[in-house]
């Protein structure tokens, strides 16, 4: 049994809902090990350590780190490792952790990890889905050469620098590090993709119900689920909704929220769409049951990426045996995925007519669509658990 501290950022209380982290951190509960979770306190009650379903989480007060502008977040952030570190020294005793695992967002937590590794000689699990700066400088959002980005690129080699291991979600990602971070131990890398639970299957009447609910029974039903931001680009997935204004069998759902999401609903207006519907986000199970009713799930990448993004809605597209469309940059390998298992189709983002003739494809072919959701489900089964997601860690640190 080893002694393994979780630097969360967004960690919901299992007993209401459930992410990747909270699945992982339960899978580490289930195996025996005595897990704590340092998150920040939220929507909670109250700050401090209690349990959550059967995980024990120290709730941290912190300024607000979600859903608020650029400058807040970035204050928030900068803030967030002084506000751990004065938690945890509050309220446990014993810091001989054995194993710390946290992963980016944000790379703020550095020190944290750092001081935490010195006090215990704990070995560092960095679990990487988002590679910042770049991002942010792929994005407009930061300066290739200015004063901060510098500032958080040194924090982002210090980070890798201190992790004892370090998880990436393809192989074009550990490619991707390897290539910009020439000092990095080519040991230190490896693949580590998204998991997820499989979820309850839904039944045909359930599905049935969602589908008069809605008026979709004769539709063909395409579903956006998850956060509607730049990286999304969300622009793509509207210009095929026009693109198909004249097919009565098509329609798209958008569920979700995001600081794309009104420039979204604006643009569907201007263009008088009635093909197109968004929806805020929902709770779980009625986003499962949407999904269920659907026909296909989409993926959109912004092309301004440089670094390779891998989306991790696409499990619960996977889960529920859909196909899956996407339009991405070429910077990820995640259409290489799609073609290896068979499990979708994907085009370059911008790329308009390949769009629409996948898309149409999937309508046109529904057997070999039903297929390609078979199939995805059948790879998220032998490769995207948690159950496996934790046997690559331990793997990892165990072979240190």
């Amino acid at each position: 049994m080893k002694r393994v501290l979780f630097l969360a950022l967004g960690f919901p209380n299992v007993s209401k809902a459930n992410n990747l982290y909270t699945d992982l951190m339960q899978e580490f509960v289930q195996r025996g090990h005595d897990v704590l979770v340092v998150a920040p306190q939220g929507n909670e009650p109250s700050d401090g350590v209690c349990m959550e379903g059967n995980v024990k989480v120290l709730r941290v007060k912190t300024l607000p780190l979600f859903n608020v502008g650029t400058i807040k977040k970035g204050i928030a952030n900068v803030l967030l490792p002084f506000q751990y570190r004065r938690a945890i020294k509050k309220y446990c005793q014993d810091l001989d952790f054995d194993l710390i695992v946290l992963p980016t967002p944000p790379i703020t937590l550095l020190s944290v990890a750092s001081w935490l590794k010195k006090k215990s000689a704990a070995k560092v699990y960095l679990i990487l889905r988002d590679i910042f700066p770049q991002n942010a400088v792929d994005l407009g959002m930061m300066g290739q050469h200015g004063l901060l980005h510098k500032f958080f690129r040194k924090q982002e080699k210090d980070l890798y620098r201190i992790s004892d291991s370090i998880g990436c979600m393809s192989q074009a990602n550990v490619d991707y590090v390897k290539r910009h971070n020439p000092e990095l131990g080519q040991t230190k890398l490896h693949m580590l993709p998204n998991w997820e639970r499989l979820p309850e299957p839904v039944s045909d009447e359930d599905i049935l119900s969602i589908r008069e609910k809605y008026g979709i029974q004769d539709k063909f039903v395409v579903v956006f689920g998850g956060n509607m931001g730049r990286p999304q680009k969300m622009e793509n997935i509207v210009a095929l909704a026009n693109a198909l204004k004249d097919n009565e069998q098509v329609c798209f759902y958008l569920i979700g929220s995001g600081t794309e999401k009104y420039r979204v609903e604006q643009m569907i207006e201007q263009l008088g769409l009635q093909n197109i519907r968004t929806i805020d986000q929902l709770p779980k199970k009625e986003y499962i049951q949407i999904l269920a009713a659907s026909d296909v799930g989409l993926i959109s990448l912004s092309d301004e990426f440089t670094i390779p993004n891998f989306p991790s809605k696409v499990l619960t597209y996977f889960g529920l045996k859909k196909p899956v469309l996407a339009s991405l940059d070429l910077s990820t390998d995640f259409g290489q995925m799609l073609e290896q298992t068979n499990s979708g189709l994907w085009s370059e983002a911008g790329k308009l007519e390949d769009f629409k003739r996948n898309l149409l494809w999937l309508l046109e072919h529904a057997d070999e669509s039903r297929k390609m959701g078979q199939n995805g489900h059948h790879y998220m089964k032998m490769s995207l658990t948690p159950e496996i997601a934790y046997e690559t860690i331990m793997r990892e640190i165990e072979n240190l």
